[in-house]
């Protein structure tokens, strides 16, 4: 069982390996004492460990750069028309975002609201002008601003589109990230805009963290990359989640639809 699958059932299970369910209930039973499944009505579902380890910024900017590159591309088909309000939200693939929207013919047409440094550092550098980023405590590993003060200016704005970044995602537990500080500043841009892009590659699907700050019905667009399994991303689909799996160079994005 792999960590996206999360359950598996005795009768799938016998059926594939063309053993009797016994005997499945006993290897089920032998991996539930070692730790490495949960014993549950009918089959097991995965082991959960709510991760709290963090990667630095630089380890994550070398993880997986193309898949990342091929989400921002995709996701930049969702940026609101001239005149429009995004949030986003600190990470590194929506860094790659940010210097997309920097290379537009006119970036000063949206006005953006961010708590990276990264992204609004990157943003002036290109002299792009409708940029606010909110104050407050400066996370170091993650070079993301959060607390209070953030809270309070956040509490005040809508944008409308918010691009979101998760450590991780599966069909229970929403999305989560490892800092509380960091999931309420995510939580306040899903809530404070009018749709919800989450930018996620493949690598974060089937995994959790601790803090979950925002449920599956909080999303209306997950973009990720061609190695997410396929019946993972129909389990969205059928959440009226729309699906884009983001091609590599050269390819067109694949756009899918929710079952709605």
């Amino acid at each position: 069982m792999t960590a996206v699958e999360e359950r598996v059932n005795v009768t799938e299970l016998a059926y594939h390996f063309a053993v009797t369910a016994e005997t499945i209930r006993r290897d089920l039973a032998v991996l539930d004492r070692e730790g490495l499944v949960n014993r549950v009505h009918g089959g097991a579902v995965a082991a959960q460990t709510f991760q709290t380890t963090e990667l630095s910024l630089d380890a994550r900017l070398r993880s997986a750069p193309g898949a990342k590159s091929a989400i921002a591309r995709a996701a930049a088909d969702f940026l609101p028309s001239r005149g429009g309000s995004v949030f986003l939200d600190a990470g590194t693939t929506t860094n790659a975002l940010a210097d997309l929207i920097a290379q537009r013919r006119e970036p000063d047409d949206l006005s953006i609201v961010s708590n990276s440094l990264p992204i609004c550092l990157a943003l002036a550098r290109h002299d792009v002008k409708n940029v606010q980023l909110l104050g407050g405590r400066v996370r170091a590993i993650t070079q993301a601003v959060v607390g209070s003060t953030a809270l309070r200016t956040l509490a005040l704005m809508r944008a409308d589109v918010a691009f979101v970044g998760t450590n991780a995602l599966t069909i229970d537990h929403g999305l989560s990230t490892a800092d509380a500080k960091e999931a309420a500043i995510k939580s306040t841009f899903i809530t404070n805009s009018n749709k919800v892009v989450v930018l996620c590659d493949s690598s974060k699907l089937g995994n959790d963290y601790l803090v979950s700050f925002g449920s599956i019905s909080d999303i209306d667009v997950v973009v990720t990359d061609a190695d997410a399994p396929a019946h993972y991303l129909n389990q969205l689909r059928e959440r009226d989640v729309t699906v884009v799996v983001a091609q590599p160079d050269g390819e067109a994005p694949g756009a899918e639809t929710s079952g709605a």
